[in-house]
C-alpha cells in the first residue's frame, strides 16, 4: 500500500473530524484539502462517505445513553416520542430539498473557489447574528415546539451549498429561532445523527461501483482518524459554547476564504475545478 495514499488518508480524515461538528463546514475543507493533497479521484468519492460515516458514529457513542433512551421510549414515552418528533420534521427539509437537488449541486459548486465564497459570507452571517444579541425563549430541547424545528431543518438545508456548514447553519438558525446557545448546539448535533446517515447511504447507494475491497486500509485509517478527532470535537465544543460565542471561527472562516482566493488570483495555487 502506498504509505504517501495511506498519509493523505490519516490528514482527511483528521480534517473530517475536526471541522464537521464546528460551523467551518467539512466538505469545504475537505475539497480544499483534497485538492490540495491532489487526492479528488473515483476513489477519494467513497472515502469521504467513510470518514463521514465515521464523524456520525463518534456522535452516536457520545450521546448513546441519550439515543439509547429515545429508541427504548418511542414505543409508550411521549417524551421521547416527542424528540424523535422533532428530529423527523428538523430532518425533512434537508432531505427532499437533498433529493431535488443533490447531483446539480456536486457538479457546479464543489469546488475550492466555491467553498472560499461560501465560507466569507457564511462568516459575515455569523458575526452579523452573534452581534444581534438574540434573547433566547427555549433552554432545552424537551422545551422545543415543532415549528422552531422546521425552521432550523430548513437552516440545515442551506448546508447543501458547500463551504457554508451544517453546524453552522442549524447553530446559528437555533439562536435566530430562539434556542439558547447550548440548546441549539445539542439539537445541531442530535439532527446530524438522521442527516448524514441519509446522505451517507444515498451517497453508497450512488458510487456502489466504486468500492473495492483493495482500498479498505486507506478507508480504515481515514476512519479511526475522524473517528477519534471528532469524539474530541464533539467534547470540546460542547464545553466552549457554555462561555465563549461563535466569532472566532467566523473570523477563520473569513480568512482562510481569503487566503483561498487570494492563492487562486495570484496563481500561488492551482486549484482544482
Amino acid at each position: 500500500m502506498d504509505a504517501i495514499l495511506l498519509l493523505k488518508a490519516l490528514i482527511l480524515g483528521i480534517i473530517e473530524g475536526l471541522t464537521e461538528f464546528l460551523p467551518i463546514s467539512s466538505t469545504g475543507h475537505l475539497i480544499i484539502a483534497g485538492s490540495l493533497l491532489d487526492y479528488t479521484d473515483e476513489q477519494s468519492k467513497v472515502f469521504k462517505i467513510v470518514i463521514q460515516l465515521a464523524a456520525i458514529l463518534a456522535v452516536c457513542w457520545h450521546f448513546r445513553e441519550r439515543i439509547g433512551k429515545a429508541c427504548g421510549g418511542l414505543a409508550d414515552d411521549p417524551a421521547q416520542q416527542r424528540f424523535a418528533g422533532l428530529l423527523l420534521v428538523g430532518f425533512l427539509p434537508a432531505a427532499v430539498l437533498g433529493l431535488l437537488f443533490h447531483s446539480t449541486i456536486k457538479t457546479y459548486l464543489f469546488n475550492p473557489l466555491t467553498v472560499a465564497g461560501a465560507l466569507i459570507v457564511g462568516g459575515l452571517l455569523i458575526l452579523y447574528i452573534e452581534r444581534k444579541a438574540y434573547h433566547p425563549r427555549v433552554g432545552s430541547i424537551d422545551d422545543m415546539r415543532w415549528p422552531q424545528a422546521l425552521k432550523v431543518g430548513f437552516a440545515q438545508a442551506l448546508a447543501m451549498f458547500p463551504g457554508v456548514s451544517r453546524s453552522g447553519a442549524t447553530i446559528m438558525g437555533g439562536l435566530v429561532f430562539g434556542l439558547s446557545r447550548k440548546t441549539a448546539t445539542e439539537f445541531s448535533f442530535f439532527l446530524a445523527i438522521p442527516t448524514m446517515f441519509a446522505a451517507t447511504l444515498y451517497d453508497v447507494y450512488k458510487n456502489w461501483e466504486l468500492l473495492h475491497l483493495s482500498d479498505l486500509p486507506v478507508f480504515a485509517v481515514g476512519f479511526v482518524a475522524s473517528f477519534i478527532a471528532a469524539m474530541l470535537t464533539v467534547k470540546a465544543l460542547l464545553r466552549y459554547v457554555s462561555n465563549h460565542d461563535f466569532a472566532l471561527f467566523a473570523w477563520y472562516r473569513i480568512v482562510f476564504g481569503v487566503i483561498v482566493l487570494l492563492t487562486a488570483h495570484f496563481g500561488w495555487v492551482e486549484w482544482a475545478a
